[in-house]
């Protein structure tokens, strides 16, 4: 992939045909709490301490995680009681296993397949909504998510930077060519015209759970250009984030005055990175997370609120 690719993102998701998913309105649509732990509401003085914070800001970094995502109905991984390594024994597939092993390959797929109707349904909450408007207002210098579900990118961000990839993108292992993953869709469901499975659980990368059984007789296409192992444009557990977009945040953090975290636990170093990096240049970094993360203890300030009941709160100016 480029280095173009991997840091014009929102260029590329348009590209990719995401951009008639873009919300023009902030209407507002009631949360899907399902996968979001128990919080106490907003406290008026931590509101009145966030705007302060806001205002004060001139060139706000933001730093999202999948927190932000589960009002959208997408689960998190580490939420208490409601995440996905809470409510049961699966973990998402390691990069390895993914490039080394056929089998795998097939068993990721097919769950994919069964899981996307539904994962690239989902739509932006009013946290994803409030950004979007921030950044309208100059008041946003840079959005980093950690997220891989497009949905800042269907709020209408422009200035984001998708840290970890993006579902609706793959990408070829042998020639780097990138299509898009409704495209791929169509390839699956002309391969498998008779398979069918019923879909269990959800997933944040859209996975959901089949039987071995189930995915036996799923056939995976390989790459129309060269023949080669297609893979979604995300990092998976156990790889890294390319240099180029770790280079390219570490620019944009230098260029910022501040840093807000919301709805991540920081437990993934690579977004935890960019937290040490703005405590090591002193900047104020306020935290928005429901439950405890890895730079409590540096943060200027920790709200334990939804970042959808939160964030439209505050005006930015």
């Amino acid at each position: 992939m480029s280095i173009y690719c991997a840091l014009k993102v929102p260029e590329g998701c348009r590209a990719l045909g995401l951009h008639h998913y873009r919300s023009h309105s902030m209407a507002k649509a009631s949360p899907n709490l399902a996968f979001v732990p128990a919080s106490p509401p907003p406290d008026a003085v931590e509101v009145e301490a966030l705007q302060r914070f806001v205002s004060h800001s001139q060139r706000l970094l933001v730093m999202t995680g999948a927190g932000i995502s589960t009002e959208s109905g997408i689960p998190d991984y580490r939420s208490e009681g409601v995440g996905l390594y809470a409510r049961t024994d699966r973990r998402p597939i390691q990069h390895a296993e993914f490039v080394r092993s056929a089998s795998a390959r097939q068993r990721y797929w097919a769950r994919n397949f069964v899981g996307w109707p539904q994962f690239s349904s989902h739509q932006p909450n009013a946290a994803h909504l409030a950004l979007r408007n921030w950044e309208k207002l100059g008041k946003l210098h840079w959005l980093v998510t950690q997220n891989v579900d497009a949905l800042h990118i269907k709020a209408g961000s422009q200035r984001v930077m998708e840290l970890h990839g993006c579902t609706h993108r793959v990408l070829c292992l042998g020639c780097g060519e990138q299509t898009s993953r409704s495209e791929l869709q169509k390839r699956f469901e002309a391969l498998n015209p008779t398979w069918r499975a019923e879909a269990h659980g959800l997933a944040p990368d859209g996975d959901v759970f089949l039987t071995e059984e189930q995915v036996h007789n799923f056939r995976v296409p390989a790459c129309s250009r060269c023949g080669g192992i297609l893979k979604p444009d995300v990092t998976f557990f156990g790889d890294t984030v390319s240099r180029e977009k770790v280079d390219f945040v570490h620019k944009r953090l230098a260029e910022s005055d501040s840093m807000l975290v919301a709805g991540s636990s920081l437990q993934v170093y690579s977004g935890y990175r960019f937290a040490l990096a703005a405590h090591e240049k002193k900047l104020p970094i306020v935290i928005i997370n429901i439950g405890p993360t890895r730079s409590d203890h540096f943060a200027s300030m920790k709200l334990n609120s939804r970042c959808g009941e939160l964030l439209p709160l505050i005006v930015p100016r």
